[in-house]
């Protein structure tokens, strides 16, 4: 060859690749990493906005999401174990508070004694035993009347009535709301077993635990 440089030996130079095609290869793929990023933050910011994200978190399981119902707290009152009925809930006087006065309006003898000696073992007081008056004496048909003032209607009265069954709650015009009158009637046997008035108390002065709903999602 006739040029001023000649190429010797069995090694050829090395072509590098024009610096423009790398460029644009570059170029190419951050444009598309960008434009997959702009995508997938649109679709986020839809999901935002239109509440897509709220749906996908509420189609969970159903499991997960529902409405649980506990009871509340009972309220304590409840009988001793030693037979003798122990403190009421506020709004019941305790037996040990309530002064009972046993009256015999039947024919049968030292009926009001026995009564009111079982009723002291429960715990209440004991006022007057004896016969009732003319006004009651051999007119009290039922198992007994339960007589007291105006405000022991809701608190003395029902604590003495869980000692028996069928008796009639009466008030009148005493101003003494803890004692209260035990007048027997034709139809009385005897006070309520032990065990059904502890139970019988219980249940008045403990309230039934009212249900409250909670959310668990």
């Amino acid at each position: 060859m006739g040029g001023q440089y000649r190429i010797t030996g069995d090694k050829y130079p090395r072509l590098r690749r024009p610096k423009r095609r790398r460029r644009l290869v570059l170029a190419v793929v951050a444009s598309a990493t960008a434009l997959g990023l702009i995508g997938w933050g649109t679709l986020q910011l839809i999901d935002v906005f239109t509440g897509d994200g709220d749906q996908a978190a509420a189609a969970g399981p159903k499991a997960d999401c529902g409405t649980r119902v506990s009871p509340s707290p009972k309220a304590s009152g409840s009988a001793g174990k030693s037979g003798k009925a122990g403190t009421p809930a506020k709004g019941f006087p305790a037996p040990g508070k309530i002064t009972v006065n046993v009256l015999n309006a039947t024919p049968r003898a030292g009926l009001a004694k026995d009564t009111a000696d079982e009723l002291k073992k429960r715990g209440f007081r004991i006022g007057n035993v004896g016969n009732a008056t003319k006004e009651y004496d051999k007119k009290v048909k039922g198992a007994a009347i339960l007589l007291g003032a105006k405000a022991a209607e809701g608190t003395a009265l029902p604590v003495l009535n869980t000692q028996l069954t069928g008796a009639q709650l009466k008030t009148d015009g005493r101003t003494k709301a803890t004692e209260v009158d035990l007048i027997i009637g034709t139809a009385f046997k005897a006070l309520s077993k032990q065990k059904d008035a502890d139970k019988a108390l219980a249940d008045l002065t403990s309230p039934k635990p009212t249900p409250t709903t909670t959310k668990t999602c």
